[in-house]
């Protein structure tokens, strides 16, 4: 319920991969509701949350893309000066490793939802609802 489906694409950093990648997805009627991109000299990996990750993932593999699906977990919090820092603290504290994380806001007026991967979602879960860190339902987030 919690875990929401983040789609990693690998991309060659090659001008107009990107452009290519997420044109492919409009014109397929995917929405994006967040998005990371990494990279190296060589390649980069995309990160999507989409509304139909299954869809999404679809079509992109029969577009010859190398796709996988990643659990990760979103945690709203407030949208202020220290929000951020506020859960970041309570990872600190429970010596939880975060691989990456990214965030971004919506229509509800001064929250943001930040997305997190950890080596144990569930452990990450646990402790996030312990120090009652609202979490963000999966379809919540694709339904945005």
């Amino acid at each position: 319920m919690y875990k929401i489906i983040q789609l990693s694409i690998f991309l060659e950093n090659k001008r107009g991969n990107l452009y290519n990648t997420l044109d492919l997805l409009a014109e397929n009627g995917i929405n994006i509701r967040a998005l990371f991109l990494a990279d190296t000299t060589e390649f980069g990996i995309l990160r999507l949350v989409v509304q139909d990750p299954t869809k999404a993932k679809e079509i992109l593999e029969e577009n010859n893309y190398i796709v996988k699906n990643t659990p990760i977990v979103g945690a709203e919090l407030d949208d202020t000066p220290g929000g951020l820092s506020s859960v970041l603290k309570i990872l600190n504290d429970e010596e939880i490793d975060l691989e990456y994380l990214y965030a971004f806001t919506h229509e509800k007026t001064e929250k943001a939802i930040l997305l997190l991967q950890a080596d144990d979602l569930d452990k990450l879960t646990n402790i996030l609802t312990a120090y009652k860190v609202p979490l963000v339902p999966a379809e919540e987030v694709y339904n945005l």
